[in-house]
């Protein structure tokens, strides 16, 4: 039981953070979506979904392999080599990145705009370098400085897209701070803003740096092939995995203007689309964040709790809990959804697309059942049946979004990601059983979600008089909702 309330502790400094995190950086869609038009916002949107499988290429599954062989090891030899070794890694890639910026460039259909290239290249490489210092700071269980960092990460990202955004913007065209106009107009060019989104996240990364001053205390450049191979081997299919795991979470985004037939939404082009279905998209972002949350606490518990003989009945009980917790979530964004999206996709336009987001925050829930489910082939050193898993998920993604993105548009790409992470969750479940037997509560956890999926759906063909009045009546469901669930882990846990 300590165990657990260890483990939840750490989730709810990682939630907490996240959340806080999250939210300050979720003033920016409203920020963006006033600022950007759709097709511009779809720009954005698009490049940062490349970026997030480049990122698991520039990480190549090091940050689990670092939890894996810093229990079996010095943790501070093992930070060593693998901070090097990304380090060095992450400086050839982005060089390759940026050698290759023209013809990207031109191949994404943005030509003449090479620098959006150079700058996700620098973001990428800069990411990559912070990567283990964070996770030394799960594994020492420095959850609150590792919170404080994230934040103050997110915070400045803001503050610089304020400045470079606005502020800039209205001293250049002489609505405030008069006197600093001649000197802004030198070096600010109101035409570039889609850039300074880029270069904003780059200044915020770089400022962490200083920050991670105690884990990077450690550093010092060490390259041991011998050592490292063992490491290498074990996460290379983690590569796989997470590139396979990205596919089915964005590269719905990034494929869905090419898979859309023109004029399939009526006055929209496929950009405008891209742009909306994002910005929904980002709406199911606390069901994102729960699952982020979690996998920061149990990944290095997995991993220290592992030769613990009571571990499977703990495992079970941890899946209970967070079954039971996402589904709150869900319930809560669910019935709230009206009230949430007029207050963070401020122009109507990008509301078109917000029915999609019980379903993705559904998607969500599967993610991280198989994320839970996933402990055995890490704990087993079988991860190369992770890769096989996350690769029969994306298979079945990409097909079944060239399948039915056609017909149906951006839902066909909903329904596409929710059938892959239930796929994937059903075989991990099948085959971690035969391996490292865990006495999950299936049919406890099923049950749950289907009776929060019949309500949802019921709640949301209720019709209110006035807004004031849906506003009381769904807090109510969900403060009640909450109740039953609070009950339920009370009974359970």
């Amino acid at each position: 039981m300590n165990a657990l309330k260890k483990l939840a502790s750490d989730t709810a400094i990682y939630g907490l953070s996240s959340i806080i995190g999250r939210v300050l950086n979720y003033l920016l869609v409203p920020f963006y979506t006033s600022l950007l038009l759709p097709a511009e916002y779809g720009i954005v949107t698009e490049l940062y979904a490349y970026a997030a499988f480049l990122n698991i290429i520039y990480g190549y599954g090091m940050e689990t392999a670092y939890f894996r062989f810093a229990t079996q090891g010095s943790p501070i030899e093992v930070f060593k080599l693998t901070s090097s070794l990304l380090t060095l890694s992450s400086l050839l890639f982005s060089s390759l990145l940026a050698s290759l910026a023209p013809l990207l460039s031109r191949w994404l259909g943005y030509s003449g705009h090479e620098h959006y290239v150079y700058y996700l290249a620098a973001i990428l490489a800069v990411d990559t370098i912070l990567l283990v210092p964070f996770a030394q700071l799960r594994f020492s269980n420095q959850s609150f400085l590792f919170a404080q960092a994230k934040c103050l990460q997110i915070a400045l990202n803001i503050i610089f897209n304020l400045l470079l955004l606005y502020i800039l913007p209205g001293i250049y065209t002489g609505k405030f701070l008069y006197s600093f106009k001649p000197f802004v107009q030198l070096i600010y060019n109101p035409a570039n803003h889609i850039e300074y989104i880029f270069l904003a996240n780059l200044m915020a990364n770089l400022c962490v740096l200083p920050i991670l001053g105690k884990p990077l205390i450690h550093f010092k450049f060490k390259i041991d092939w011998q050592k490292l191979r063992p490491m290498i081997i074990y996460a290379l299919p983690l590569l796989v995995m997470g590139l396979a795991g990205t596919t089915n979470e964005m590269l719905a985004r990034a494929l869905l203007k090419h898979l859309l037939p023109s004029n399939f939404y009526s006055g929209q082009s496929k950009e405008a689309i891209v742009g909306i279905f994002g910005a929904c998209y980002k709406l199911a972002v606390l069901m994102s964040l729960a699952i982020q949350a979690f996998r920061y606490a149990a990944e290095p518990f997995f991993f220290t709790h592992a030769q613990d003989k009571r571990s499977p009945q703990l495992f079970s009980k941890i899946m209970q809990g967070y079954v039971l917790v996402a589904c709150f979530i869900w319930f809560a964004i669910s019935v709230n959804l009206d009230i949430l999206g007029y207050i963070f996709l401020r122009n109507p336009a990008y509301r078109a697309g917000i029915e999609i987001v019980p379903y993705l925050c559904l998607a969500y829930i599967w993610l991280g059942i198989y994320y839970n489910l996933s402990v055995w082939f890490k704990l087993a050193n079988k991860t190369y049946y992770g890769s096989v898993i996350t690769l029969i998920g994306a298979g079945i993604t990409i097909l079944l979004n060239v399948l039915l993105v056609p017909y149906y548009g951006y839902w066909g790409s909903v329904w596409a990601t929710v059938i892959s992470y239930l796929i994937m969750a059903v075989i991990c479940y099948c085959k971690g059983q035969q391996y490292y037997a865990v006495p999950y509560k299936t049919g406890y956890a099923l049950f749950f979600m289907l009776v929060t999926l019949l309500l949802i759906i019921v709640i949301r063909q209720i019709q209110y008089a006035t807004w004031a009045y849906a506003l009381v009546s769904n807090i109510g469901f969900t403060l009640v909702f909450g109740l039953v669930i609070y009950r339920a882990m009370r009974r359970s846990l």
